[in-house]
C-alpha cells in the first residue's frame, strides 16, 4: 500500500510512518520541517498542512491512504492557547479534507481523534456510541474535527475512519505521563510524585499497535464514515503505571500523589474495542511495552 502521512514528524505520525514502511509499504512524509525525523525511511516533503495544496501532492504521490496526524496535541496547551489548538486542529485538517475531495483520486482518510471527545464517560467501557461531551479545549477541537470528517462523508463521499486513540504510548515518546514517571524514576529525585489521586485510570495502546490497526484499516477500506476506538481494551491505574515503570527502572523509589484533580482530564477510560477486535490485532501486554520504552530511553 502507499501511505501519505500529514505531521510525519511528530509522535504517532512517525511511529506510524516507520512501522508501514518496516512492513513493506511506501509512505510520504509531509510535515513542517525541512528534514524528516530520525529513522524515517519513506519519502518525504516540506509542507504547510494547514495551506498546502494537499490535492497536487495525492496526484503525484498516488497513496490508498491519508493519514493525518498534523494537528494539536496537549490538553494543557489547548488552555493556554484555545484559539491557536482549534487552528492546528480543525483548520489543518479541512484542508486536508479539502485536498482530498479536489484530487483526482480518493484515497481512505484516517483521523486520529482522542477519546478526549468522551469527556468523561458515564459508563465503561466506553462504546463508540456514547455521547460526545468533552470538558477541554482539546477535546472539543477534536470534537470540530470529527465533524468535519462527517461534513466530507456525508456532502463530498470521503470514506473516512475516525479513530478515537486512548492513552497511545512508545520509545519516541518524550512527553505525557509514561515519560514523566520514567524521568522521576531513572532520575535523582528521591520518589515518583503522581499530581493526581493515583486511582485515575486510562486504557494504554503502543504506538505499534495503532499503527498495525491503521494499516489493517487501509487494507479493508470501509466505506463513508466510521468511528472507532482505538485501545486496549483494558484499564491500568496511574499508581499501578507508576510501580510497573519503578520496577522497570530497578529503581527503589516511593510513589508519592498529590491527590490534585487536572483541570481537563477525565477520571476513568476504558474502550470497547468491538470495533476494531475484528481486524486481528492483539495488543501487546502493557508491562511489556513498559520495559520496552524504558530500555530504549535508557539506551538513547
Amino acid at each position: 500500500m502507499r501511505l501519505l502521512i500529514t505531521g510525519s514528524r511528530g509522535f504517532v505520525g512517525a511511529s506510524v510512518g516507520i512501522a508501514a514502511a518496516d512492513a513493506g509499504h511506501e509512505v510520504l512524509g509531509v510535515d513542517l520541517s525541512a528534514q524528516p525525523v530520525d529513522g524515517w525511511q519513506g519519502a518525504y516533503q516540506q509542507a504547510d498542512v494547514a495551506h498546502a495544496d494537499l490535492a497536487h501532492l495525492i496526484d503525484e504521490f498516488r497513496p490508498d491512504t491519508v493519514i493525518h496526524a498534523a494537528g494539536s496535541a496537549s490538553v494543557g496547551g489547548s488552555y493556554d492557547d484555545p484559539v491557536g489548538d482549534l487552528r492546528a486542529a480543525a483548520l489543518t485538517f479541512a484542508n486536508a479534507l479539502d485536498g482530498v475531495r479536489r484530487a483526482r483520486r480518493r484515497p481512505l482518510v484516517i483521523f486520529p481523534s482522542s477519546a478526549a471527545v468522551y469527556g468523561n464517560p458515564a459508563h465503561l467501557p466506553v462504546a463508540e456510541d456514547a455521547p460526545v461531551s468533552p470538558i477541554s479545549p482539546y477535546g472539543f477541537h477534536k470534537a470540530v474535527c470529527e465533524l468535519l470528517a462527517r461534513e466530507y462523508a456525508t456532502c463530498f463521499q470521503l470514506d473516512v475512519v475516525v479513530a478515537r486513540l486512548f492513552s497511545v504510548y512508545g520509545p519516541r515518546q518524550r512527553r505525557l505521563l509514561l515519560w514523566e514517571l520514567y524521568d522521576q524514576a531513572a532520575g535523582g529525585s528521591a520518589d515518583v510524585v503522581l499530581q493526581g489521586t493515583g486511582g485515575e485510570t486510562r486504557d494504554y495502546l503502543h504506538v505499534d499497535d495503532v499503527a498495525r490497526i491503521f494499516l489493517a484499516f487501509a487494507a479493508r477500506r470501509p466505506v463513508g464514515l466510521t468511528l472507532a476506538n482505538v485501545a486496549s481494551g483494558h484499564e491500568v491505574s496511574t499508581l499501578e503505571l507508576a510501580r510497573a515503570v519503578v520496577a522497570a527502572v530497578g529503581a527503589d523509589k516511593p510513589v508519592r500523589t498529590l491527590g490534585q484533580v487536572r483541570q481537563g482530564d477525565p477520571l476513568n477510560w476504558r474502550a470497547d474495542v468491538k470495533q476494531t477486535a475484528g481486524l486481528g490485532v492483539v495488543p501487546r501486554e502493557l508491562l511489556d511495552g513498559v520495559r520496552e520504552c524504558v530500555a530504549a530511553w535508557r539506551n538513547a
